[in-house]
């Protein structure tokens, strides 16, 4: 199945690291004795670089790949060998975390079999990633909007012009702190 293959090598590419175990502090009894602490392993969350099997009845969506933005060309040509196409790429603007984050939803013509997510986080004081509009022309678009509204640069992109807004435009109203 295509899912299995494209997990595998994703996560191949970006190794998943250990659990992280967290040591619960020692218990007293009724009768005022401590017990040992016990190891438990921590919840699982979404890892950066992690590929996380999801439920698609519930997401949407079947792999959810976390990586840097130094990592998204590689995970992009391994969907784009395993025919996959860009559907859109769209921005969220994590104000607290003073973060950008990049969401490229992937798909291929068989849909029952495959679609994936990957995300990139970027800082907001300096918002960039590389284009994958060499490898998925179709993305050009999708990667000037989320310019034009996030204010993210996408480094190597042929003509990162406005598309929706005015040309003179210096905001980007999708920012949480925008102020018309």
């Amino acid at each position: 199945m295509i899912k299995d293959t494209v997990k595998k090598a994703l996560q191949e590419l970006f190794p998943v690291p250990e659990p992280v175990v967290e040591e619960t502090p020692p218990a007293e009894t009724a009768e005022g004795e401590k017990t040992d602490a016990k190891k438990k392993p921590k919840k699982e969350e979404p890892r950066v670089n992690g590929v996380l099997e999801r439920d698609y009845n519930a997401c949407g969506y079947h792999l959810d790949v976390q990586l840097d933005p130094s990592e998204l060309l590689a995970a992009v040509l391994i969907l784009d060998k395993a025919e996959f196409f860009i559907e859109s790429i769209t921005g969220v603007d994590w104000i607290k975390e003073n973060q950008l984050e990049v969401v490229y939803d992937f798909s291929r013509y068989d849909f029952d079999l495959c679609r994936v997510v990957i995300r990139t986080r970027t800082p907001r004081t300096e918002p960039k990633v590389p284009t994958i509009s060499k490898i998925f022309s179709g993305a050009n678009w999708h990667e000037r909007e989320t310019h034009d509204f996030f204010g993210i640069k996408f480094e190597g992109h042929p003509h990162l012009i406005p598309l929706l807004l005015p040309e003179d435009a210096d905001f980007h109203p999708l920012l949480k702190d925008f102020k018309p």
